[in-house]
């Protein structure tokens, strides 16, 4: 395509938001008006989903509840008064624990104030709190916010550390749902036992963000923590950062959770339009069908150009991926459907991977995320006429050039300039884009089996790991793997007993090795 043709095309297909300031550029997604047209009816049918969910439809019929994100920045459009005020009563409540925590109206034991907010959640508990502090986050916050988003003990270890000088004044928020993810939980067990070991008493200090009557909230009530915060039913982990899961790290660290919200109910406006070619949400979802053929057929690489969004496509990696990444559609029909999404930032990746996408394997596309304003306040010249945002903005399109002269393509999302309005809208912007995508291809997008098989299988793998122990130590003598996994009857897992046996072993778990154990069939292991 020709230079003036493909300024044609990408005056066709820019679309423009005036109040939000924000642009979207999918012309350098090779699709034709052929293509369009056949996806006008699913996009009808799409756009009808939407209605329904945003109306309290059943969109999630494994657990039988409805999904209601779009309520947290709307409440009028929840169902019932009842669920709007329940978001109302909640905003109100999490800003004024938020303020008094921050004034120090609300404070820990023998000490004037908080000084730090430890949040501790795993998945979407965890990802956009993070993102969210990393693009938001004032320099000096009246908190500072640090966050345990694994159940791994050395990295605990080192999230401890660096606030172990501060411990007695900061503020522990656990995030789980249900109330009984092993991650979060590990994690707070650690902090409890951390917290005791320095004599300070952890339920003076903590906050529960959970489901109603979850286990969870009922400990947390029962040993009196300083509050705790409803997860509703109707909101996902991946959906859940304009709930109280993110806005109340937000508020601690003086964040503005209103701006947060009313950027999302305004994006919110912009893509309930019926329209394929005035919806935003509905762009990006046509391009990625465009870009994998309805399959998942290439990779999402997202690119934002601004050290503030670094954590952008960690987020979008769980929101899309936990979301797509289905066997079975709607129909129950094998389907094997996702896009996997990576990334970082620009230009840092330019200096990393932009050489195999220009040049190796064509399995990707781009999506460019350009912040018009370089900074605040006037910048110096790096050299004659030009600064280092020039050069951020020469980066970036040369860069999208490049791809396109070589048959990459991508997508060009622009924004005016990274601040709490404008996050907001990007996080409701991609939560509708792949619900929309969800109805193209015929997927749930609000449920996530996959995740439930993964917990199941750890839970067994503990269990067999405490049949293990009790083998072991009522054992006379010393035994091979074959004879433990005998013993334990589980003769089909004896790689993993394997696994485990060496893992107990290595951290001093009460279990010995005797032989080579890089000889699975040599090695003796017994209790010690």
């Amino acid at each position: 395509m020709d230079a003036a043709a493909l300024w044609q095309r990408y005056q066709n297909w820019l679309y423009f938001n005036e109040g939000l300031g924000f642009y979207l550029d999918i012309s350098r997604i090779r699709f034709d008006d052929t293509f369009v047209a056949q996806m006008e009816p699913k996009f009808a049918k799409a756009f009808d989903d939407m209605a329904a969910l945003e109306a309290g439809a059943i969109a999630n019929p494994d657990e039988d509840r409805m999904v209601g994100h779009y309520w947290l920045r709307d409440p009028d459009l929840a169902p019932t008064p009842e669920l709007a005020e329940d978001v109302t009563g909640t905003l109100k409540a999490i800003e004024a624990f938020a303020s008094q925590v921050r004034t120090g109206s609300i404070y820990p034991p023998g000490q004037e104030r908080f000084t730090d907010v430890l949040s501790i959640g795993i998945g979407g508990s965890a990802l956009g709190p993070q993102f969210v502090a990393q693009a938001l986050g004032p320099d000096f916050p009246p908190l500072n916010i640090h966050f345990i988003d694994n159940t791994d003990p050395e990295g605990i270890d080192r999230t401890l550390a660096r606030i172990d000088n501060r411990l007695a004044t900061t503020l522990v928020i656990v995030i789980s749902k249900s109330g009984g993810t092993p991650e979060t939980r590990n994690g707070m067990v650690e902090v409890q036992h951390h917290f005791a070991s320095h004599g300070l008493d952890f339920s003076k200090q903590a906050v529960a963000i959970t489901g109603i009557d979850s286990n969870l909230d009922r400990r947390a009530k029962s040993e009196q923590w300083l509050a705790t915060f409803p997860m509703h039913d109707w909101v996902g982990g991946r959906t859940s950062e304009l709930s109280a899961v993110g806005l109340l790290p937000a508020a601690l660290q003086g964040i503005d959770i209103r701006s947060i919200l009313g950027g999302a109910r305004e994006m919110d406006a912009a893509t309930r339009v019926a329209n394929l070619r005035q919806n935003p949400a509905a762009l990006l979802a046509l391009a990625w069908y465009a870009a994998g053929n309805g399959k998942g057929d290439k990779d999402m690489v997202i690119l934002p150009y601004k050290d503030s969004l670094l954590l952008f496509s960690r987020y979008l990696q769980q929101l899309v991926m936990e979301s797509l990444g289905k066997e079975k559609d709607l129909d129950g029909n094998p389907v094997y459907q996702g896009i996997a999404v990576y990334g970082n930032k620009g230009s840092t990746d330019q200096h990393a991977y932009v050489q195999q996408l220009r040049e190796g394997v064509a399995n990707f596309f781009v999506t460019f995320i350009e912040v018009l304003k370089d900074r605040e306040g006037p910048s110096v010249e790096v050299e004659a006429g030009v600064t280092a945002g020039d050069y951020l903005f020469g980066l970036l399109q040369g860069t999208r050039q490049a791809l396109y002269d070589n048959a990459r393509d991508s997508i060009t999302l622009t924004i005016p300039e990274v601040n709490a309005h404008n996050v907001g809208a990007l996080i409701a912007l991609y939560e509708r884009a792949v619900g929309l995508y969800a109805s193209l291809v015929n997927v749930n997008a609000y449920h996530q089996p996959g995740v439930e098989a993964g917990k199941k299988a750890a839970a067994s793998v503990i269990k067999t790991q405490l049949q293990i122990m009790q083998v072991l130590q009522a054992a006379s003598e010393p035994m091979n793997l074959e004879a433990l996994a005998n013993r334990v009857g589980a003769p089909e897992d004896i790689e993993t007993i394997y696994k485990m046996v060496r893992h107990l072993h290595s951290n001093q778990r009460s279990v010995a090795l005797h032989g080579n154990p890089g000889d699975p069939t040599a090695v003796r292991i017994s209790a010690l």
